[in-house]
């Protein structure tokens, strides 16, 4: 018998396609209150208010978590029935002066920093960090939160320059002590540098540097060694200098005093 051959024809295999042609598109990295903050158009907590209030809709659905992934480069988001965009960056420094409060709102309806700032024009502005009621001198506002970001968190050591006005005349032991620093309620607090730049009779200015900022960080440290403040202006952020800029007054920040700041 004879064998019969039997001939396969096989298809020559494709080339596969390129996977990312295919790829499924990441998810939303970050919660719709922080894109609203991330983009210039609020505070973070502004943000959640207006989420659980239901006045911001995502892709035409109304959301009211804070928490839920958006992409506002993929979705539309709309809060008050009004597109969002990113706002253009602002940057600038006020001299605050003592007694205002360092927020938007105050729950007890004192003045704020905001009050300087009324009728100016300005997109929403958050604070660059902190100056407690007491204190005054350097503050900046800014709605670009990366940048504020860089200026704020502590493992990036921005140096902060504070003059003070103490109840004492600190000798050098003292001044060394200060930067040697205490641990008082599980927080570390210490100076980077600490020098005396004046005095009197019975009171002194200390040129005091902080390259991290807790809670009255200055006025805990100084307390701990029997020390009272009777004034604290911070004159510099890095190497940005409080200048001549009027108390209470404010003003936009260069281009290149902006790029400094955030390369620090």
């Amino acid at each position: 018998m004879r064998g019969i051959a039997i001939r396969l024809r096989v298809s020559p295999m494709r080339p596969s396609r390129p996977a990312s042609r295919y790829a499924i598109p990441s998810a939303p990295r970050h919660g719709l209150a922080r894109v609203l903050s991330k983009m210039g158009v609020c505070s973070r907590s502004q943000a959640e208010k207006a989420i659980r209030e239901g006045r911001v809709s995502v892709d035409g659905k109304v959301v009211l978590d804070p928490e839920r992934p958006a992409d506002a480069d993929r979705q539309r988001i709309l809060l008050d029935n009004e597109p969002i965009a990113a706002s253009t960056r602002v940057y600038i420094a006020i001299n605050k002066p003592r007694g205002l409060v360092v927020s938007a709102a105050d729950e007890r309806g004192r003045d704020t920093v905001y009050d300087l700032l009324k009728d100016a024009g300005l997109p929403w502005l958050g604070p660059v960090g902190r100056l407690d009621k007491a204190s005054e001198g350097l503050l900046l506002l800014s709605n670009d939160s990366v940048w504020a970001a860089r200026l704020t968190e502590p493992k990036h050591h921005v140096d902060k320059t504070y003059h003070v006005q103490v109840n004492d005349i600190p000798d050098q032991a003292l001044l060394d002590r200060l930067i040697e620093g205490i641990v008082e309620e599980g927080e570390r607090l210490a100076a980077r540098r600490a020098v005396l730049l004046r005095h009197g009779e019975k009171n002194a200015w200390l040129e005091i540097v902080l390259d991290e900022g807790r809670n009255r960080h200055i006025r805990r440290l100084l307390a701990a060694h029997g020390i009272d403040v009777l004034r604290l202006i911070r004159v510099a952020i890095g190497a940005l200098p409080l200048g001549d800029l009027p108390k209470g007054k404010w003003r936009h920040l260069t281009a290149e005093e902006v790029r400094a700041l955030g390369e620090k």
